[in-house]
């Protein structure tokens, strides 16, 4: 009996075809799972028999729970070279290899751009209407002219600082290492937290979660960016204080939001996230795109036979 190769939430039925794994058919009985596991217990379950898992991105749990109750597990690979879902400790003590990926370095933060202009401009709800037999029924705000906050300069939140000033924005960015030389050779105004808020008229987070950066953007920040004004969080949902978040929209203490991430995912069915009129939203596709999915399987496909053959690569 051949061990068993699991790609895991391959939610679209495309990983087969975005890498070779016909080239690993005889040595693996390859299984795909669509859907998210509902529960630790539901993984361990279905993962039993695994010898090799290929998780994409963070969308299950491979904690130190799941990893000591999988006897067969040799070999993790995650699509990208982070992966906070994963215990990496637990495995290193299980003999467990963890191996990485490339993904793009374009796709998110281009997701990002147009979850911001189609808030900005009302784009689904226009295409809503138009679809139901309306025409016009907003006004949108133009970019031109207005502020952009930066939460986080990184590679993203850089790409970010590019977009907006093509669209003739003025920038301002704060993180609590910001750099504020690296800021000012981007065109960027480094600035405090206070007052990246107060003045910005959109505000977008790119920040690695972690606990000092979980919660960041709360309350008094969300009031601080005020009625008309846009916050952008295609990082991950726990940077943003989701209770607060939702709050501040049913209130109309916040303008208006637009999403890719969230404290849970997939997000519950029944969220006010999903229904509140002045949210546009999607389920964490930033990084779903051809060239990040290529990237990613094909080099996932590499992983495994670099490991079968005693010599594993991009470990993590």
């Amino acid at each position: 009996m051949k061990p068993v190769l699991a790609i895991l939430n391959d939610y679209q039925d495309v990983a087969l075809s975005f890498g070779d794994f016909d080239s690993l058919r005889p040595h693996f009985d390859i299984r795909v799972f669509r859907r998210a596991f509902a529960s630790d217990s539901e993984t361990v379950a279905e993962l039993t028999d695994a010898q090799v898992v290929v998780a994409m991105r963070e969308r299950t749990s491979l904690g130190r729970n799941v990893i000591e109750a999988l006897p067969q597990l040799k070999l993790i690979v995650t699509t990208g070279t982070r992966n906070a879902a994963i215990d990496l400790a637990a495995a290193a003590e299980r003999g467990v290899v963890v191996s990485g990926t490339g993904m793009s370095r374009h796709a998110a933060g281009e997701h990002t751009w147009a979850l911001l202009m189609a808030a900005a401009r009302h784009i689904p709800a226009e295409v809503a209407d138009l679809r139901a037999g309306g025409w016009q029924i907003s006004v949108g705000a133009e970019l031109h002219g207005r502020t952009l906050g930066i939460v986080g300069l990184g590679h993203i939140g850089s790409q970010m600082a590019r977009y907006a000033q093509a669209f003739g924005m003025t920038v301002l960015a704060w993180s609590a290492n910001l750099d504020a030389a690296h800021a000012r050779e981007l065109g960027v105004e480094p600035v405090t937290k206070e007052r990246l808020f107060a003045e910005s008229d959109v505000v977008t987070v790119h920040l690695v979660l972690s606990e000092r950066s979980r919660g960041v953007v709360g309350a008094a920040e969300l009031a601080a960016l005020g009625p008309t004004g846009l916050l952008v969080n295609t990082s991950r949902g726990p940077l943003v204080d989701e209770a607060a978040l939702v709050a501040a929209l049913s209130s109309g203490t916040l303008g208006a939001a637009a999403l890719d991430v969230f404290d849970a995912e997939p997000l519950p069915a029944d969220h006010p996230l999903r229904t509140l009129p002045n949210v546009v939203a999607t389920p964490h596709i930033g990084f779903v795109t051809d060239a990040a999915y290529s990237t990613a399987y094909s080099q996932a496909v590499e992983d495994i036979h670099a490991w079968r053959h005693g010599a594993p690569i991009r470990l993590l």
